[in-house]
Parts: C-alpha cells; structure tokens; sequence
C-alpha cells in the first residue's frame, strides 16, 4: 500500500514539472531563416508562428514565388527548432527516458 501511494506521489510531482515545462515552453520563442536571413520568422514553443519579417529587398511582384518558398523555409527552419528545444526539456522532465514511440508533447 504505501508503494502505490509513492507512486502516486511521484506522478503527481511529474505531473507539476511536466505543467512547468509546458508554461516554460508557452513562453519560448525560437527564430527561423531562410535567404540568409532575407526572412526571418518566430514561433512559439507550442509551434504557433508569432512574427514574420522579410528583408524589403524581396518585395518584387515579379518574385511572389521565391519570397513564398523563402517563408516557408523559414517557418519550417524555426519549426524544427522547436521540436528540438521540446525533445530538450523532454529530456530533463524524463530524466533521459525516451518517450514512447508517437507520443509528442505537448501538442
């Protein structure tokens, strides 16, 4: 019985860090680029994009197609840096431990 009730202890503390790095995560802004910086976007630790800035030496009619793709390299650059810092503080929360296969967190 007092087993269970460590266990229950100890997920419970889990449950507050894992709350914790959530809120820390919310608050994280990791940037992206592409161009060499031409663009440049930010997005939050949750993978909401929060700014985008373009260099104005872009902005030509005749090349919506280049600025669209820098955009989105950009987006997608800043997106696996989230994914990185996430898999981070994963890591400290986890103690190392993997987490299971498809399992992503914390959206």
């Amino acid at each position: 019985m007092k087993n269970i009730a460590n266990m229950f202890k100890e997920a419970q503390k889990l449950q507050e860090r894992m709350n914790e790095m959530q809120a820390r995560l919310a608050e994280l802004e990791v940037e992206g680029s592409a161009g060499g910086g031409l663009v440049r976007v930010v997005m939050d630790g949750k993978g909401q994009l929060r700014r985008v800035e373009i260099d104005k030496s872009l902005v030509d009619p005749e090349e919506v197609e280049i600025l669209e793709d820098l955009i989105l390299a950009a987006a997608n650059d800043a997106k696996s840096k989230v994914e990185a810092r996430v898999q981070e503080e994963m890591g400290k929360l986890t103690g190392g431990l993997p987490l299971p296969p498809g399992m992503k967190l914390p959206f």
